[in-house]
């Protein structure tokens, strides 16, 4: 099969041999030091020999501080981890594709770290809903400590350090995850972000972190390395949240997010190709290549980033897929759940074979040896 799909892509200084990526998604299977297993550097070698141009890793944190979120999570923050990555890295290269690094802070919805027991969030503020059992989690979270300005100044910190360790370790890419409730999501949120200084109260002023890390790990890793960012309004404890303002909300987040040095911005909903705020929810209607009722999160990040964009959200149907970049709204597509049941996904559609369909008692059985899932 012939299709855009297929064809090659640049995202900052990284050409991809294809534009079908692996989402980002948690798999808790590092050991309980953060180290990178040799199951692991099979796992992302596979997606790499099945076709996929790029794969953007699990979330991995950034620092010895209020990063971690999960046991058994795989960090970047010493040599040791440096080096084992370098397993994964050279294997997806051996196989032809790129790989990106997803740097993850949880925040307020850490349930698992080995530095701390103590969570840290914008304002101290109980997330919703209750920690994930498959990845070890019981009970309500905590209610986070406030961070002050010396915390945020760390956290900075600790991205810019993963930033440039991820270079060491052979990493073609870097993604900041600003999505999904995780920290930088928590301060974009008005209802978790009660703040009284420059980060809390306007859209403006909550998107103000993203922006500093951003910048940040820019300045950190120069001007010829890839850095992307990941946004959301959905949460992993909060599926349904939309932004309040709506499409004034995206305007500013992403103009904000355009201006501050990023190659490349990746959105998330549950049907990448859905209106981000459907017909009576405070926007115009238009018309697009799915149908009527406003734009689709990601081509709201386009038109107002002037970014390349990667969508991701039940694009495993090869026609969705073909569609939203050809419609405009995004230069790459992801697939999480698609990738799991077809780890050759792009060697299957290129050939016309018919996909496997996803299986999550498969995948998250209590005996399972791997716990994934889109994240």
């Amino acid at each position: 099969m012939t299709s855009i799909l297929f064809n090659s892509v640049k995202l900052g200084n990284t050409t991809i041999n294809n534009r079908v990526g692996v989402a980002p998604m948690t798999r808790t299977s590092a050991t309980p030091e953060g180290l990178v297993t040799d199951q692991m550097v099979n796992y992302y070698a596979d997606f790499a020999r099945g076709g996929f141009g790029l794969i953007i890793t699990e979330g991995t944190y950034p620092d010895s501080k209020y990063s971690q979120g999960y046991f058994e999570q795989p960090g970047l923050i010493d040599k040791d981890q440096v080096q084992a990555w370098k397993m994964v890295t050279e294997a997806v290269h051996q196989e032809g594709s790129k790989i990106f690094v997803q740097l993850m802070h949880a925040g307020a919805l850490s349930q698992g770290n080995r530095f701390t027991s103590e969570t840290l969030g914008p304002s101290p503020v109980q997330p919703k809903g209750e920690q994930m059992k498959f990845y070890g989690g019981d009970g309500p979270f905590k209610v986070p400590k406030e961070a002050t300005q010396d915390d945020i100044t760390e956290l900075v910190k600790g991205f810019v350090d993963a930033s440039k360790k991820a270079k060491e370790a052979g990493f073609d890419g870097i993604e900041i995850h600003g999505a999904n409730g995780y920290i930088l999501d928590q301060f974009l949120t008005d209802y978790m972000n009660q703040r009284n200084d420059e980060y809390g109260g306007s859209t403006e002023n909550r998107v103000k972190l993203l922006v500093e890390v951003s910048k940040a790990v820019r300045e950190a890793v120069g001007t010829d390395y890839t850095v992307g960012i990941r946004i959301s309004q959905g949460k992993v404890n909060d599926y349904t949240h939309k932004w309040a303002g709506k499409e004034k909300d995206a305007e500013i987040i992403f103009r904000e997010l355009g201006k501050a040095g990023l190659d490349y911005i990746h959105v998330t909903e549950y049907e990448a190709w859905q209106p981000a705020f459907p017909e009576g929810e405070g926007t115009v209607a238009t018309d697009s290549a799915f149908g009527d009722g406003g734009e689709s999160l990601a081509g709201l990040a386009k038109k107002y980033s002037k970014l390349p964009v990667i969508a991701n959200g039940g694009l495993h149907d090869p026609d969705k897929a073909i569609q939203i970049i050809e419609n405009g709204d995004a230069d790459v597509i992801t697939l999480g759940k698609g990738a799991l049941a077809n780890h050759d996904w792009v060697t299957k559609v290129k050939s016309g074979q018919t996909l496997s369909e996803f299986n999550p008692e498969r995948i998250l059985s209590p005996n399972a040896k791997i716990k994934d899932f889109e994240a």
